[in-house]
């Protein structure tokens, strides 16, 4: 049994090295996207507000912005009010499925970029080959499997080293390389794979969520591309806005989803006041009728059922924020290691590779010699 699990540990990780190491290095890289985007475009991603600065109406911000790109029509609002991060609206052009995004300063209304698609900026084409590869609905297919095999190496290897646990910091140092190689893969790997596990169920739960989405919405082939709003012209999104934070105690909104295709309505995503650190800033949804903005339905996360809770939670174990800076570093730590394991596994697969072939090189030479 050991030695089948082996066999597939290898066999698997050999297969999906190349995707798991695409995905582990641009993963470390992201859990900091916010940082880098600042310290990169700090004219884009900072405002300087006062601490008493109201933010400027949310009607007035989106016709500012439509009124700066009238090819466009909203998809989607970042909503932001901690006096240092801008808003950011994303945009579709119209007549196509071109996602574009603008930043926008929430306290004076003035635009701080143009609109650029959503995989423009560096750290968003990082996103991009993150989660597909560039390569959209397949990528995000390859995406998936290589999740499934990561977390298959995560399982596997915590089965076939459990022993290792009795020993996890020791590295025989003066040993041959092979051997050296093999404490430290099997102590890199005992160390990351709870993580690695975390990682590879979160990331293969987004991607088949994003698979199913596309297959039923569009697998006919037959997009809707939006032409004009899909919402009351008489709509306030400032005094839904207000609303949404009143329907749930101490809701504040994090993103608007707008009514980009015939079957949506108005979303408002954000946070709560919450126990549990695991609870995301776009945990609770006040959900608004996009004809008549009259309230459809609420979902205060600190009512939900355990499945909602659990899965609100992926985004905070995906990216280790739910402990601060402290587990941002960690995730973004061990998040490297299987750039670690590949090096060093490819190197133990490959002296077994050697010392086979070998062995019936010698068991040939002996039975010529024989004959």
């Amino acid at each position: 049994m050991r030695k089948t699990l082996f066999k597939w540990h290898s066999y698997g990780a050999l297969i999906a090295m190349l995707p798991i190491l695409i995905m582990s290095i641009t993963g470390s890289i992201l859990i900091f996207k916010v940082e880098i985007d600042s310290l990169l475009r700090p004219a884009h991603m900072l405002v300087d507000a006062l601490p008493t600065t109201p933010r400027v109406n949310l009607d007035t911000l989106m016709q500012t912005t439509l009124g700066a790109n009238p090819d466009y029509e909203l998809g989607g609002w970042e909503l932001f009010d901690d006096k240092s991060r801008s808003d950011a609206a994303y945009l579709i052009k119209r007549g196509t499925e071109d996602w574009n995004k603008v930043y926008i300063n929430q306290y004076t209304g003035q635009l701080l970029s143009q609109a650029q698609p959503v995989d423009h900026y560096i750290t968003d084409w990082l996103l991009e080959l993150h989660y597909s590869f560039l390569l959209h609905v397949k990528g995000a297919s390859i995406a998936f499997i290589a999740a499934l095999i990561m977390l298959f190496l995560g399982i596997s290897g915590m089965i076939i080293y459990r022993r290792f646990w009795t020993k996890l910091f020791t590295l025989r140092l003066g040993a041959v390389k092979r051997i050296l190689y093999s404490d430290i893969h099997k102590m890199i790997g005992i160390i990351s794979s709870p993580v690695m596990i975390i990682l590879a169920f979160t990331g293969a739960y987004w991607n088949i969520s994003g698979i199913i989405h596309e297959v039923t919405e569009h697998g006919d082939g037959e997009h809707v591309y939006i032409t004009k709003p899909l919402h009351g012209l008489d709509i306030s999104f400032e005094q839904l806005r207000q609303q949404s934070s009143k329907e749930i105690d101490s809701f504040q909104a994090g993103y608007l989803a707008m009514p980009h295709e015939p079957e949506r309505n108005i979303d408002f995503y954000g946070q709560v006041d919450t126990t549990n650190p695991l609870n995301s800033e776009y945990s609770s949804v006040v959900s608004f009728d996009k004809m008549s903005g009259k309230l459809l339905s609420k979902q205060d996360i600190r009512q939900a059922g355990f499945l909602m809770v659990f899965i609100d939670s992926f985004r905070k174990l995906h990216f280790g924020y739910f402990g601060g800076l402290i587990t941002r570093i960690i995730w973004c730590f061990l998040g490297l290691m299987p750039v670690f394991l590949a090096f060093t596994g490819f190197y133990l697969y490959w002296q077994r590779r050697q010392s086979k072939v070998q062995s019936k090189q010698k068991r040939q030479q002996v039975l010529n010699e024989a004959i």
